[in-house]
């Protein structure tokens, strides 16, 4: 939940918070008992805090409020502006089935640079999942009777798409710029999503234990897959480098600043070498292939990732291991 504090007006102490428009609220708690102020303030603050009115725009920022710090948060800024023009102005529970697929079919048939085919399912889906989870919250804190069903897309299979040794060795020599190449070695050395090797500090870098914490302990939003692990010899000797020349506290910078996409150097390098559909999550995609394929079993590929179930990591990436089922088959030798 977003944070409160306790202040106090002519002696009585006060629930005090900023909100979303950065203006303070506060409210008097009725008493001058710190340790009672402390015990009252979170169900007063909830409750003033509580979306008034029942309409999906109203849920949505009630459940963004209550949210408040998760990684989810940012990415519903985006998948809101696809659900606004529809279900904004709605009420929660009259959301029906011909909704969610009239929502489907104009989605994919928005045309755009970026996807000149339509907007893809596996997005649609995403838009609707964020619609399905707000109404859902908002059935649990008996803000609607009941949460509508939401109909979705299939979600699409995980792409297979992933680049062979050769071809990051390659991708390496034709970036351009020394800050997409160590991005690249160090997304391909850890298997770390994008914004966790972005965001990446060299305090989290500990080049005595030859490990890397891709979690930041002072970021308090729920992020996937970032875990601990070791550095390797190659990794070990890019980031030796980098850190004789750095400048900032971040691994991963340029001209002094910390970078937030190497999305444009990436893909250029991938165009050079005949990968034009090269992505940083291509990447992480690529590692945990090269784990599977060494015959490295599910549990310990799962961890390095940083997935919350081994089924996960099992269901994507078992099939790119040599041992998989191996056992099974050798037993209808005949």
């Amino acid at each position: 939940m977003p944070d409160w504090r306790l202040t106090r007006l002519n002696g009585e102490f006060c629930v005090t918070w900023d909100d979303a428009d950065g203006i303070r609220r506060r409210y008097r708690l009725g008493t001058t008992d710190k340790a009672e102020a402390a015990r009252l303030a979170t169900s007063r603050y909830a409750e003033l805090t509580r979306p008034r009115g029942t309409t999906v725009a109203d849920l949505w920022e009630g459940y963004k409020l209550d949210m408040e710090g998760r990684a989810v948060v940012g990415t519903m800024e985006h998948t809101w502006k696809a659900l606004q023009k529809r279900f904004g102005a709605m009420e929660a529970e009259t959301i029906s089935v011909a909704d969610c697929r009239a929502h489907t079919e104009e989605r994919r048939a928005v045309r755009t640079k970026q996807c000149p085919e339509g907007v893809q399912d596996g997005t649609i889906h995403t838009e609707l999942g964020h619609l399905r989870m707000v109404l859902l919250w908002a059935e649990k804190n008996k803000l609607i009777t009941k949460a509508p069903h939401i109909e979705r897309p299939s979600k699409p299979e995980p792409k297979d798409a992933h680049l062979t040794r050769e071809e990051v060795r390659s991708l390496i020599e034709a970036a351009k710029a020394p800050h997409v190449a160590l991005a690249i070695r160090l997304m391909i050395g850890t298997g770390a999503r994008n914004e966790a090797a972005l965001q990446l500090t060299w305090d989290r870098v500990d080049f005595e234990r030859r490990m890397i914490r891709l979690r930041n302990p002072f970021d308090k939003a729920k992020r996937k897959g970032r875990a601990t692990i070791p550095i390797n010899d190659t990794l070990f000797e890019a980031l030796e480098a980098a850190h004789r020349l750095s400048v900032t506290n971040y691994v991963v910078e340029w001209a002094g600043e910390p970078i937030k996409s190497i999305k444009k150097g990436l893909k250029a390098a991938g165009t050079a070498i005949g990968r034009p559909d090269v992505s940083p999550h291509m990447l992480r995609h690529s590692a945990a292939v090269w784990m599977a394929e060494d015959g490295h079993n599910m549990e310990e590929i799962s961890q390095y990732l940083g997935h919350n179930d081994v089924k996960v990591t099992t269901r994507i990436y078992a099939r790119f291991s040599p041992t998989h089922l191996r056992k099974l088959a050798d037993s209808l030798n005949i």
